[in-house]
């Protein structure tokens, strides 16, 4: 590498040296915590210990313990997961796409949470290249943090939600350090998607939240998806079951990642219903946020300040059975059963809500209402119910959004779904493995020109605290169509 497309930045952990290119200076694989190991993992993250000689930031560097996903059934998912579990102790990092100075001072800060079910994901991911946001003058930072048994895993003697903590403390390392790399540490939208943005969600629910984020957007999120304490302990006995141990982070310390990662597989299905509450997130993952109140119950309590732009897809949940194969041949029981995924007693049972979502949706045919009230009770209503909540309590502006851009891929069945929104807001549609029969964005060209206004229409809440729409007010729920026209 050309030494002249070197640059160097000390930290307060110590110098880093990245790597200039056309639109700034990319920094790759920066701790901001010390690496999780042993009791570690379980633990709340520690100070880093430090580095004096300068740390090579030009090269992307190890992810969180992962296992293998690069595709949902016949759907390529490799842009949105990346390159799996890259092995290395010091994963607790952060890349920074800083644009070049232009005199204008500190510049916007958007911090991003990547998704992927709590157990998969990272900041290497090709889709969640930040080039395009040092173009446009913002420095973004993506995010590492622990996943699945260390990240999430109800234990008695440890901290719940310890991956939602990792980002809590890039967050304070953000706050020490983005001004080195031209941010301005008062200004930060902190954005997230699926997995990522429920974690935003419960950041922003958070009383740490006002010191360290202005502005946040939550991405095909809900504010209902945390897992209750009972709900939590029937992973923690199932863990304790296969490994044959009494499940806390002591036991736990001396287990290697190798096996924690390969158990994850026969966690798949757990049926999480209790008397009271049914699986927030159907069924999908084993894992999520632990709370006693959910996020926008929290957050309905709180008055924030912060800014929120909160939106969902209008297929959501297509993703998750267009790819399997599924969807063309949805029956009455298939409706029936994915209603009863979300269904809690007392409550309306699954009949009646088939019923009620027929008699909203005409028009619809049994795939189209299957689609409807999966993602709307993986996403959608917890989406409104955050929305709702911010907007009664909180003194930051709430806006609300529905992507409605449609792909063609697998025979047109994918549509709108979970995911979808990612390329654009990134401004990636130029990126190969996104293309294709059975890639994210299908065959037919997306428009250029939505990925440019939904891309800048991110960058203009970071920068003002508005996207260019109306607020969504208790008496208003204006909600802003993207990619209609």
């Amino acid at each position: 590498m050309n030494p002249a497309d070197l640059t160097t930045i000390t930290t307060t952990h110590g110098p880093v040296r990245g790597r200039r290119h056309d639109h700034g200076t990319v920094y790759l694989d920066i701790p901001y915590a010390a690496p999780p190991t042993g009791r570690e993992r379980f633990a709340k993250p520690r100070p880093h210990a430090g580095w004096t000689e300068v740390r090579d930031a030009a090269r992307p560097g190890p992810t969180a313990p992962q296992p293998a996903r690069d595709a949902f059934g016949t759907l390529d998912m490799s842009p949105y997961f990346g390159p799996g579990w890259q092995r290395g102790e010091d994963y607790l990092t952060v890349n920074i796409w800083a644009p070049r100075p232009d005199g204008q001072g500190r510049r916007p800060v958007m911090v991003f949470v990547h998704g992927g079910g709590f157990v998969a994901g990272s900041n290497r991911a090709p889709l969640h290249d930040g080039t395009a946001f040092a173009r446009d003058g913002v420095v973004l930072v993506t995010v590492n943090y622990r996943l699945g048994i260390p990240g999430f895993l109800h234990l008695p003697d440890a901290p719940d939600n310890r991956g939602m903590l990792d980002v809590l403390a890039a967050l304070r390392w953000i706050r020490d350090n983005i001004d080195r790399f031209g941010g301005d540490p008062a200004n930060l939208t902190l954005f997230g998607q699926s997995a990522g943005a429920i974690i935003v969600g419960g950041i922003l629910s958070d009383p740490a939240a006002p010191g360290l984020v202005r502005r946040a957007i939550i991405q095909s999120g809900t504010g209902t998806g945390a897992l209750t304490p009972d709900q939590a302990r029937i992973v923690t006995t199932r863990v304790g079951r296969e490994l044959d141990i009494a499940c806390t982070a002591k036991a736990l310390a001396d287990v290697p990642d190798t096996l924690l990662v390969d158990l994850l597989p026969r966690l798949t299905g757990l049926d999480l219903h209790t008397p009271t509450h049914h699986h927030p997130l159907g069924g999908i993952t084993p894992f999520s946020l632990v709370a006693r109140r959910q996020p926008a119950d929290a957050l309905a309590a709180m008055d924030t300040g912060i800014d929120l732009m909160i939106g969902s897809n209008l297929d959501e949940g297509s993703l998750y059975l267009a790819p399997l194969g599924i969807l063309g041949a949805t029956t009455e029981a298939d409706l029936r059963n994915t209603a009863a995924l979300f269904q809690s007693d007392p409550g309306p049972g699954p009949v009646d809500s088939v019923r009620a979502y027929r008699a909203r949706h005409p028009d619809a045919g049994p795939a189209e209402l299957r689609t409807l009230i999966l993602g709307d009770g993986l996403f959608t209503a917890g989406t409104r119910r955050m929305a709702a909540a911010h907007a009664a309590a909180a003194s930051g502006r709430t806006y609300r959004y529905e992507f409605a851009w449609r792909s063609d891929a697998l025979s047109g069945q994918l549509g709108a779904s979970h995911v979808m929104e990612m390329p654009f807001v990134f401004d990636r549609l130029t990126l190969a493995s996104l293309h294709g029969p059975h890639a994210l964005l299908g065959t037919t060209p997306p428009p250029a020109e939505l990925a440019r206004k939904i891309h800048q229409t991110w960058i203009r809440f970071a920068e003002t605290g508005t996207p260019g729409w109306p607020a969504h007010q208790e008496d208003d729920g204006h909600v802003e169509r993207l990619g209609t026209d």
